[in-house]
């Protein structure tokens, strides 16, 4: 009796539980965010009024710390967005996967965690490069004859969509798209040649984020990239406080024109498309349910994680 209680102990001992709660309060999520606000732009662009209908969120709270997995039906399709430490955010995807397909974002150390749940593809390790009014820099001298760079507008997607195209598969950027972000473009001889828009602005939350930055491979290593995204985060400033953008670490050219702008490293994360493992999702719906009653009395869910 004494060897088995031991043992029941040492079990006991190796298990951790985390209480799951969702959050509904824009205002409680963007006070877990503000700690890492380049790394959480995205997320923290989707809780403006006109988004966050679109936006569900978990906590995870433990002795092993906390997390938080955001996501988000807004802009150009799902997505996931992740922070906090390992453990509870495994005990927060235990009971809460989304939709069958995500684009996610995390970072390094999640991996692990993110691939018990998901089948992962097209991981790439990206750097979060930020830059905040008083330390931009863009004077654009350019007197190249037939170049001009402007402000992109609604009747000009078709433009857009066919230099995205000269390169991977087709795009579909609708006029509202290009009208309702910001997006800048060079041009030669009228010709649209180089590209830089957004991911999010959300002035009720101060922060954008710079992407979908293409130049037509004829036309590269001539600047147009840096005009495009200089006159884009310029005008992004002008209505919030920080702007955000992603690039590969490993294309050095762009992260040292970024640099030049006044853009600097944040921090390291992964983006990647996800398919939940479980084609049915029944397995987390039992876990859920299980997990409910556990924290019935406090109308919680809590989840209990057997450590090795």
């Amino acid at each position: 009796m004494a060897r088995q209680a031991s043992v029941s102990s040492r079990l006991a001992a190796r298990a951790e539980s985390y209480t799951i709660r969702p959050l509904y309060d824009p205002a409680a999520i963007r006070a877990r965010l503000l700690n890492e606000r380049a790394y959480a732009a995205y997320a923290l662009g989707q809780l403006g009024p006109r988004l966050f209908p679109y936006v569900s969120c978990w906590e995870a709270q433990g002795r092993g710390g906390s997390a938080l997995v955001v996501f988000s039906r807004g802009g150009l399709g799902d997505a996931l967005f992740m922070s906090g430490a390992p453990e509870p955010l495994a005990a927060a995807l235990m009971l809460h996967r989304g939709p069958r397909h995500n684009f996610a974002t995390c970072r390094p150390e999640h991996m692990e965690v993110v691939e018990r749940f998901f089948t992962v593809a097209g991981r790439q390790p990206m750097l979060r490069m930020t830059v905040e009014r008083h330390g931009f820099h863009f004077a654009p001298t350019r007197t190249d004859a037939g170049v001009a760079v402007r402000r992109l507008v609604a009747a000009d997607a078709r433009q857009v969509n066919r230099l995205y195209n000269s390169e991977g598969p087709p795009t579909h950027y609708s006029s509202t798209h290009i009208d309702q972000g910001m997006y800048h473009g060079v041009f030669e001889d009228g010709r649209l040649v180089a590209v830089a828009g957004t991911h999010v602005i959300s002035p009720e939350e101060e922060v954008a984020v710079v992407g979908n930055v293409f130049t037509h491979p004829e036309r590269r290593g001539l600047g147009y990239a840096t005009l495009a995204t200089g006159a884009t985060t310029t005008a992004l400033l002008r209505r919030c406080s920080n702007v955000s953008l992603t690039v590969d670490p490993d294309n050095i050219p762009a992260v040292r024109a970024y640099v030049r702008l006044g853009y600097r490293e944040d921090s390291r994360l992964i983006e990647a498309s996800v398919a939940r493992r479980s084609l049915t999702g029944f397995g987390a719906l039992v876990s859920r349910r299980l997990a409910a009653w556990r924290g019935r009395a406090q109308s919680v869910e809590i989840v209990t994680m057997n450590r090795e």
